[in-house]
């Protein structure tokens, strides 16, 4: 039966494996329809939306909105010669909300300065998050040279001069439907790519789990004690990852490559590895190139997971004061992961029984974790991990004999 603290580590180790996976762009939050305009040549259903155009721009589904103090007649009898459903919005309090629920691909301001200012709408149109990127044309009197100035002042797409000709103005709102129609095709192919590109991603992220869970099939090959022992270090990596200030991300991110620690032990042959007693000088030199074989089996791939992991292989046996190996880093030269996993490896290697020693009792271990700081390991790191001393224990009290 495996312990329940070791079953909390397998879990989170599991659970950031899963993580890894990204959801397609889009998807996270669907979005409810809402109600179409009141249509005055396209007489739907009142409360039913029409279905999303997946097809691509299709004018005849265009929904121009007129915003007008009073009834527009003749905008709405000039814009009938085009393929497109229009409505009216009246110019209230509420006019900004009601434009939002509808969601126009054009809006077409119909000015009438004894009623309402129309430049203050459309700048409030523009600092409006859904409406920004709407397409307006404003409708006033005045001279034309006047009125393209104040429709560039206060953000309108175009401007046409009353009185207006009819083909005039059907020309300016097609080609503003068009626009819209076009953006929002190259907005459908940009979501698109996005999930595709999403969809790639979270295939690589598969692929890169099952790297790492078959590496750490092909160290517990080696040895039969290297899966328990793997996972305690990745339970103590944690600790004191987050005795650290470290967030739950990068402490889960250097557990999982603290699994790959001794990665380069495969290639140690086993009348060293599996020795019951002690190395000779000639062993040891050989044993200690695990380290390098570890960082050259993992250090050229793409995964940033795999990075940390080579990171973690090739300085976990490097010492704080300098004396450690294989690249005598000293201090602060020493990636923070690799002085994590260091206080996390000793301390499981120092209470585990193995065939050439017995197993340390927790308070002498810890005793020696302690009187290491500043020597063998990272003050901070060994302080962190006295911090978390509760939690080492539940993790390893239980494990299995």
């Amino acid at each position: 039966m495996i312990p329940a603290p070791v079953q909390r580590v397998l879990a989170r180790l599991g659970a950031a494996l899963e993580s890894r996976r990204l959801l397609p762009a889009g998807e996270e939050h669907p979005v409810q329809p809402v109600p179409p305009l009141a249509r005055l040549s396209d007489p739907a259903p009142a409360g039913r939306a029409e279905p999303p155009d997946v097809d691509g721009p299709d004018q005849s589904r265009a929904l121009v909105a007129i915003v007008a103090a009073r009834t527009p007649a003749p905008l709405v009898l000039a814009l009938h010669g085009l393929p497109c459903a229009t409505g009216i919005v009246a110019v209230g309090a509420r006019v900004i909300e009601d434009l939002i629920a509808q969601a126009p691909d054009v809006i077409v301001v119909e000015a009438e300065p004894a009623r309402f200012d129309a430049p203050a709408l459309i700048r409030a149109l523009r600092a409006c998050e859904d409406l920004a990127r709407t397409p307006v044309l404003l409708v006033a009197e005045g001279a034309p040279r006047t009125l393209r100035r104040l429709a560039r002042e206060v953000g309108a797409s175009d401007v046409v001069a009353k009185p207006f000709d009819e083909w005039e103005l059907q020309d300016r709102v097609g080609v503003l439907i068009a626009l819209a129609q076009a953006r929002a095709d190259s907005e459908r192919r940009a979501l698109a790519m996005r999930r595709d590109a999403a969809r790639a991603i979270a295939e690589t992220s598969a692929r890169e789990r099952e790297i790492i869970r078959r590496l750490m099939l092909a160290a517990e090959f080696r040895d039969d004690q290297a899966g328990d022992h793997l996972t305690r270090v990745a339970g103590g990596v944690i600790a004191v990852a987050e005795g650290l200030g470290l967030s739950q991300a990068e402490a889960d991110d250097i557990a999982l490559a603290s699994t790959m620690h001794d990665i380069g032990k495969i290639g140690v042959p086993d009348h060293i590895l599996l020795k019951a007693g002690p190395l000779t000088p000639e062993e040891w030199t050989e044993m200690r190139q695990h380290a390098l074989r570890g960082y050259h089996m993992l250090h050229d791939s793409p995964s940033r997971l795999l990075q940390i992991a080579a990171e973690v292989a090739l300085t976990h046996h490097e010492r704080w004061d300098g004396t450690g190996y294989p690249r005598g880093l000293k201090g602060e030269e020493i990636p923070l992961s690799g002085r994590i996993v260091a206080v996390a490896d000793v301390f499981d290697a120092l209470i585990s029984a193995r065939s050439y020693k017995a197993a340390w009792p927790l308070e002498k271990a810890r005793a020696h974790i302690e009187s290491e700081a500043g020597r063998h390991f990272d003050p901070a790191c060994v302080a962190a991990f006295l911090s978390r001393w509760d939690d080492i224990v539940a993790l390893v009290q239980e494990r299995a004999a």
